[in-house]
């Protein structure tokens, strides 16, 4: 049996981190007078800053419907974290060096918990924004309170104020990202762990459920399993491009060797194919089946299907080639049958013993027509009766015998199957 499940390490990400700290940007350079306006106005922020957050909230409330979910659900938390943001915020304008990394962690940690949560990014980026803006506000209506001559110097940091605000957006929707990467490669690994356990028959009856929602397939639905391999790579696309009318749902698994689609069928009508695969691709398909539960055989009916295509291409349905299925299901009794059956011939010279085969499977072919068979092999119908004779007189075998004619018939077939 092929092997189902592939997993590309190469895609798997790393843990989640806060990047490498870089040094802290220098301050533009502004007079004291005005580092000290901020540095007041900033102290006296500080002081009320359960105020602050509560108006940050209250905006939030009012403008961010993810945000109003979110203090309907966990009101604490989620003003716990603009707390801690709006303080990491106005501390860093008083001290910029020595609140700089915990303030970076600070961005990081919620960037990653929010993209956990599946906050939306533009929801999460508006209320750092918003953030900002409360805190200058803040900024020039205590000065304006306290000094409204000093007003005007707060336009020298002015810059810092915003510059810090577009870096701790960009940090948050880094962390953001890079959780979310995380978070879809988990999903994607688990529904291919789970797409992988039902084709090996190895999943769980109670892991049915999940594997159902996982790959949006019923539970209960009927199905088919194609096998498909060679030729240039399709592609997700490319397969269900190929898909036909009647084939309602598909969940294609990318194997080693070979990929897999499992089919949801249409009134458990074995669907056919939209249009024939691209020279080289080999498709088997298996009969349809009950349920994802039984999923497995078909999938193994799916590599009985496959291992009878052609080298060159082609589609086979199980259902169309059962005698074949049957031979190369057991090989060894199919090896002892062919002995039986064509082992006299053994005595000839190799070329004589392929004409009278090929006679045999060419008649067969036609139905027991000699007539039909020698137009096919291009010579007399009495060249073929008299083949056919000198075979019958070879093996001890009587073609006109119902029983001999199957095992004859099923012979010929494991001829042809077997590696040469």
């Amino acid at each position: 049996m092929h092997q189902a499940l592939r997993t590309p390490t190469e895609l798997r990400p790393g843990p989640t981190a806060v990047p490498r700290p870089r040094p802290p940007r220098t301050r533009s350079l502004v007079d004291t007078d005005a580092l000290g306006v901020l540095h007041r106005a900033a102290r006296a922020l500080l002081v009320d800053l359960a105020g602050l957050t509560d108006r940050l909230l209250m905006v939030l409330r009012d403008q961010e419907p993810a945000y109003r979910s979110a203090l309907q659900t966990d009101p604490h938390s989620t003003w716990q974290e603009a707390h801690r943001s709006l303080r990491h915020s106005v501390t860093s304008l008083i001290d910029p060096r020595g609140t700089w990394d915990a303030a970076r962690r600070c961005s990081w940690k919620i960037g990653a918990a929010r993209a956990e949560q599946g906050l939306p990014l533009d929801a999460l980026l508006h209320a750092f924004r918003l953030g900002g803006s409360l805190v200058w506000q803040g900024l020039v209506e205590e000065t304006a309170r306290t000094a409204p001559e000093d007003v005007r110097l707060l336009v020298h940091v002015a810059a810092d104020v915003w510059n810090f605000v577009d870096e701790h957006c960009t940090l948050v929707a880094d962390a953001y990202r890079q959780v979310e990467r995380q978070m879809m490669w988990r999903r994607e690994n688990r529904v291919r762990l789970l797409a992988a356990a039902l084709l090996d028959g190895t999943s769980r009856i109670a892991d049915l459920p999940e594997t159902a929602e996982a790959l949006r397939l019923p539970e209960q639905g009927r199905y088919v399993v194609v096998a498909v391999t060679g030729g240039r790579p399709l592609g997700p696309v490319g397969l269900r491009a190929a898909l036909p009318e009647g084939a309602l749902r598909a969940h294609w698994h990318t194997g080693v060797d070979v990929d897999y689609g499992i089919l949801l069928t249409e009134d458990g009508e074995l669907p056919e194919p939209a249009a024939p695969p691209a020279p080289g691709t080999r498709v088997g398909m298996g009969n349809v089946v009950g349920g994802l539960a039984a999923v497995g055989d078909a999938r193994t009916q799916a590599d009985l299907a496959l291992s009878l295509c052609p080298a060159e291409g082609g589609t086979v349905r199980l259902a169309e080639q059962l005698p074949s299925a049957m031979v190369v299901s057991a090989p060894e009794l199919a090896a002892s049958l062919t002995e039986r059956v064509l082992g006299p011939l053994a005595g000839l010279e190799p070329a004589d013993a392929d004409v009278l085969v090929d006679t045999l499977a060419t008649w067969l072919a036609c139905d027991g027509s000699a007539q039909r068979a020698g137009e096919r092999l291009y010579c007399h119908r009495n060249t073929v009766l008299n083949r056919l004779r000198r075979y019958e007189q070879l093996t001890g075998r009587s073609l006109s015998r119902p029983s001999d004619v199957v095992e004859i018939s099923l012979a010929l077939i494991a001829r042809r199957l077997q590696p040469r």
